[in-house]
């Protein structure tokens, strides 16, 4: 079977990471009804600044904020447009206000990849 990964990475003020962590929890259990195999959302630790790229400055990290990579694992693109859709039309995430979220939307990025090399569970 084949499967399919969305990424995420975002900046989130430390001061609201605890409200992150509730809206990541609530939207994921949204995916996982619909039929994603598997949602992560893991805060920076051990992520440095580099001296060309890194993840603080692909987002334009500021002093007070950390870094949060996710990520969402489904069985195939197929499944994955599927399950965005009806994740986006979900009434329970349509409440949320833009302007409140707990991390600045504009310096968040995305995308849909495709498993290059795949060892050991996919789902976890």
């Amino acid at each position: 079977m084949s499967r399919y990964v969305d990424g995420f990475v975002v900046p989130v003020p430390k001061s609201r990471l605890d409200d992150y962590r509730l809206l990541a929890e609530k939207a994921g259990a949204v995916w996982m009804e619909y039929g994603a195999l598997a949602y992560c959302e893991c805060v920076a630790d051990d992520v440095k600044v580099g001296e060309v790229t890194s993840f603080p400055r692909s987002v334009q990290l500021k002093d007070d904020e950390t870094v949060v990579f996710a990520y969402i694992v489904y069985a195939s693109r197929e499944e994955r447009d599927r399950i965005n859709a009806a994740v986006m039309a979900d009434p329970r995430l349509a409440d949320m206000d833009p302007q409140n979220m707990p991390f600045d939307g504009k310096r968040m990025f995305w995308g849909g990849f495709k498993p290059l090399v795949t060892i050991g569970d996919t789902a976890g």
